[in-house]
C-alpha cells in the first residue's frame, strides 16, 4: 500500500515533520510519501491561500494517481478537499475531517487547539460543515506570543483550559505543523489528544483495505 500525504503549503520543514510522524505510525507496514505543494504559499492561513494552493495540489494528484492508493490533505483547514475528492477515484482524506470525526467517537465532546486566534472562526465553520457542531466544546488558541513561555508550554496552558473550563473530553490538534505534540500533551493532560496526520492515515489505510472510496453518484461526480 502506498499513501501520499500532500502538504498544501510549500514549507518543507513541516513536510519533513509529517513524514517522520507517518513513518513512525506506519512502522514499515505500508509506504507513505509526504510532498510539499509546488507554488503553494508558505502557510495556509486564509481562504486566498487555499485558492493559491489548488493548482499545485490538483497537479500532484493527477500526476500520481496511478502510483498511490490514497491521498491525504495535510492541513487542518482541509483546503480544496472537495475538488481533490472529485478528480480522483482513490480515497481522499483531510486531516481536519478525520481528526474531528474520530474525536467525536472518543468522548462526549471535543475541542480544537488551534495555532492562532485568527483561525478560530474557520475551525468552527469546518465543524459545522461536518455536522459536528453539537459535539464541539470549543476552539481555542494561545494568545499572541509573548513572555518567556515556549510554544509547547503555551499549548499546554490552552489544553488545560480546554479540559478544565470547556469540559472537553478529547483534544484535536488544529494544525499539521503541530504534528508530534499529541503524546506530549496527552501524557500531561490525561485525555486523548489527536494528531490529524495519524487520524487521516488510520482512515485512509482502512478505506484502501476495505476497497471503498468516495461515491461518484452525485456530489463528487465530475461528469455532468
Amino acid at each position: 500500500m502506498k499513501i501520499m500525504i500532500i502538504n498544501p503549503n510549500s514549507d518543507t520543514q513541516t513536510t519533513e515533520a509529517m513524514q517522520k510522524t507517518a513513518d513512525i505510525f506506519s512502522n514499515g507496514d505500508f509506504e507513505v510519501v509526504c510532498i510539499s505543494t509546488p507554488g503553494g504559499p508558505k502557510f495556509i492561513g486564509t481562504y486566498e491561500d487555499q485558492i493559491k494552493a489548488a493548482p499545485g495540489m490538483v497537479n500532484i494528484v493527477r500526476e500520481n494517481e496511478k502510483e498511490f492508493d490514497a491521498f491525504i490533505i495535510a492541513c487542518h483547514a482541509d483546503p480544496n478537499l472537495d475538488v481533490i475528492k472529485e478528480i480522483t477515484k482513490k480515497p481522499v482524506v483531510g486531516i481536519g475531517e478525520a481528526s474531528m470525526k474520530i474525536a467525536s467517537m472518543l468522548g462526549h465532546s471535543f475541542s480544537v487547539l488551534s495555532p492562532v486566534e485568527h483561525s478560530i472562526p474557520n475551525k468552527e465553520a469546518l465543524a459545522r460543515k461536518y455536522h459536528l457542531q453539537d459535539t464541539l466544546a470549543s476552539v481555542r488558541a494561545p494568545k499572541a506570543q509573548g513572555g518567556q513561555c515556549s510554544e509547547e508550554e503555551r499549548h499546554l496552558e490552552v489544553a488545560n483550559i480546554i479540559v478544565n473550563e470547556d469540559n472537553a473530553e478529547v483534544i484535536v490538534l488544529g494544525c499539521a505543523g503541530m504534528t508530534g505534540l499529541d503524546k506530549i500533551i496527552q501524557d500531561k493532560i490525561g485525555v486523548p489528544v489527536l494528531d490529524g496526520v495519524v487520524c487521516a492515515l488510520i482512515i485512509a489505510t482502512g478505506l484502501v483495505k476495505y476497497r471503498v472510496s468516495t461515491s461518484k453518484l452525485r456530489r463528487y461526480n465530475p461528469v455532468f
